[in-house]
């Protein structure tokens, strides 16, 4: 389930207030009224399912690894690695190799 994008109210009229969300505060806005015909606003109902709340897109839980030992102690049926981006060249083809074998995802190749 994809999440719902929320666009800020007049985010097409001025270039430099973007797509980022802000609450419309305005006194008379037809937003803040829940008005028909304006976007949506966020509300508890759009909320993430708890059964895949917090899991990469991908569907797995994404989890940093440091060394050997963490990329070891994941589960491949659950779990995805990302290797930290203090691992060097050498060491992080290492680890890899040995994801390969385990048949551990990693998401940062």
């Amino acid at each position: 389930m994809a999440n719902k994008r929320f666009k800020r109210q007049e985010y097409a009229r001025y270039k430099k207030l973007g797509i980022k969300w802000r609450r419309p505060r305005g006194k008379t806005s037809k937003m803040r009224r829940y008005e028909a015909g304006k976007p949506d606003m966020p509300a508890i109902g759009y909320r993430t399912p708890r059964a895949i709340r917090d899991l990469h897109p991908s569907g797995y839980n994404d989890v940093l690894v440091h060394n050997m030992q963490e990329l070891e102690d994941l589960d491949p049926a659950t779990d995805a690695a990302r290797i930290s981006a203090s691992i060097g060249k050498r060491k992080k083809a290492l680890m890899l190799e040995k994801a390969s074998e385990l048949g551990i995802k990693v998401l940062n190749k």
